[in-house]
């Protein structure tokens, strides 16, 4: 399972590649997202391709990835600095139409690897003949995104309800590497992190990114305590998959039904705080 950990700090991207994080990604995403986003608990990244050149001159093992905007007037300017940059992977955010993904891959030109971010309604209803392009080396599942689109109000509520398999299961058909949204440390969530890591070893995910929570880190501990710390979350996290890996298919299946079950409470949860009443009560 690789792990994606987002900063534009050149330190907190060292400490991560020797915890053994796979990828760092600079997030160069900015168009539209407060707008989606801004009244939501999320991090809006404020990243640079400066920071983009400056992550890159520490890492020695890690991958350095970079998510630029959706397609606009100046993409090709984006994503040629990106790939000077030393992008060796470019993620395309909030596209919805085939022609996108595209116009994506013909500028890249095989000079970085592509990664499609399904976030939308329109992505996932156009799916199956955004998957027919060539070109495709990878896609991501962004549940936060994709449940605003939809009208949700849980972002796992994609994956309890199935949507999540059925895209899955197109990637599968595809032979396209996929991963599927965020996860936080052991012990953490609104959805414990170890239910969350239990549908992507069914589902047969092979990246997820690492939430916030990670980077709460770097706020909670100095030095070299902060370090081991994110030395010892890495740990826990890799034989945590290992662990899962080694259960049955139905053991697998036990645990999706433990996420169901832990997914319709929190939606009841926040449906109860919002719920308008149909009819008003009547005096007797």
């Amino acid at each position: 399972m690789e792990t994606i950990f987002i900063t534009n700090e050149p330190w907190r991207a060292h400490v991560a590649e020797g915890a053994g994080v796979d990828r760092i990604m600079v997030d160069l995403e900015t168009l539209g997202k407060v707008e989606r986003q801004g009244h939501l608990d999320t991090l809006i990244s404020r990243h640079s391709l400066r920071d983009a050149w400056k992550v890159k001159s520490r890492l020695s093992t890690s991958v350095l990835m970079i998510r630029v905007n959706p397609i606009h007037r100046d993409s090709e300017k984006e994503i040629h600095a990106s790939i000077d940059a030393g992008a060796e992977i470019i993620m395309l955010p909030m596209f919805n139409y085939r022609w996108e993904a595209e116009e994506f891959i013909a500028i890249i030109g095989r000079r970085a690897k592509t990664c499609l971010l399904f976030e939308t309604g329109a992505a996932l209803s156009n799916i199956r003949d955004v998957m027919k392009i060539d070109g495709i080396d990878e896609v991501h599942i962004g549940l936060n995104d994709l449940h605003l689109s939809l009208g949700l109000k849980f972002m796992f509520e994609i994956v309890a309800g199935g949507l999540v398999d059925y895209m899955a299961s197109i990637f599968r058909e595809r032979g396209v590497r996929f991963g599927i949204g965020g996860v936080a440390r052991l012990g953490h969530g609104v959805l414990p992190a170890e239910l969350v890591m239990g549908e992507h070893v069914r589902l047969g995910s092979s990246q997820v990114i690492l939430s916030r929570d990670y980077a709460n880190i770097f706020n909670e501990y100095q030095g070299d305590e902060c370090i081991a710390v994110f030395r010892e979350e890495m740990c826990r996290f890799k034989s945590c998959v290992e662990t899962l890996r080694r259960l049955s298919p139905e053991e697998l299946g036990a645990n999706s039904e433990k996420v169901k079950v832990a997914v319709s409470k929190i939606v009841e949860a926040r449906l109860a705080s919002t719920r308008i009443p149909i009819r008003a009560e009547v005096n007797a």
